[in-house]
């Protein structure tokens, strides 16, 4: 019985600090989005400097890695599932599993690894060293100054990259169903867009920004939490990456249920 009153509490205040730390990250959110929205902040210009750098370092930098992954990926999708072509719809077939499932977690991954990290480093290491203090002393508010060009920034970028993906998947794929039919360019790219539909559009884009908003939201949060500790930066970003994994993959598989349905 006490084993059981035990486990009974463990679980209660495990899911108490999770729903604390969920309402937290939708706190931060909140708090960034309505200083974005209402404009009541210093520094306009140095923010979407901040926006621009950010898509450069988040798009524009990974390039050379989303293209060949997705060049690769679109060639074994196309050449493996081709020969379902006679029996299922092709075409909707490879939107569905290519453009709307894989290609959103493939580009969410990529920013994980490369900016996701750097980012909660980057706030760690400024909350370490007093650098959110000087913000603060210089009469600048650090959720504008630093919160609102990640946040944006990223969240365009992801779009970005979901776009290029696809873009090179299914020049990828049109290699691979070359090579085993013949079949022509133009023939191939009208099967790809007879299949996609508004409802695919929507749905990556909402994939997009949610996925920008959450690697964004849960880097900071977690580059904040390192208060002045330097040891406890490494830390936080071990714990972003994993989160920032786990919470994608959760609302990649929630978001593509819902536009399931209300397809």
């Amino acid at each position: 019985m006490a084993y059981l009153i035990r486990f009974a509490g463990l679980t209660g205040r495990k899911f108490l600090a999770y729903a604390d730390y969920i309402l937290s990250l939708s706190g931060l959110l909140y708090r960034i989005l309505k200083i974005f929205v209402t404009g009541n902040y210093k520094g306009k210009k140095l923010v979407w400097v901040g926006i621009i750098e950010q898509v450069y370092f988040t798009a524009v930098q990974a390039l050379w890695i989303i293209i060949p992954i997705a060049f690769m990926i679109g060639t074994a999708f196309f050449l493996q599932f081709s020969q379902l072509a006679a029996k299922y719809d092709f075409g909707k077939l490879a939107v569905v599993a290519l453009m709307r499932e894989t290609g959103p977690m493939v580009a969410a991954i990529v920013v994980i690894l490369r900016s996701a990290t750097a980012v909660t480093v980057e706030i760690g290491y400024m909350n370490v060293r007093n650098e959110m203090d000087a913000v603060r002393m210089a009469g600048a508010d650090p959720v504008a100054l630093i919160c609102i060009p990640r946040l944006a920034g990223i969240s365009a970028a992801v779009l970005c990259l979901f776009i290029v993906f696809n873009i090179v998947a299914v020049l990828g794929g049109y290699i691979g169903a070359w090579a085993l039919s013949d079949i022509s360019l133009v023939r191939f790219l009208a099967m790809i867009g007879k299949a996609v539909s508004v409802n695919d559009i929507l749905a990556v884009v909402v994939k997009a920004l949610s996925f920008g908003a959450i690697i964004s939201v849960v880097c900071m949060y977690r580059g904040f939490a390192a208060k002045k500790t330097i040891t406890l930066v490494p830390v936080m970003v071990s714990r972003a990456s994993v989160e920032c994994f786990f919470f994608c993959l959760f609302v990649n598989i929630l978001i593509s249920v819902m536009f399931s349905i209300s397809g």
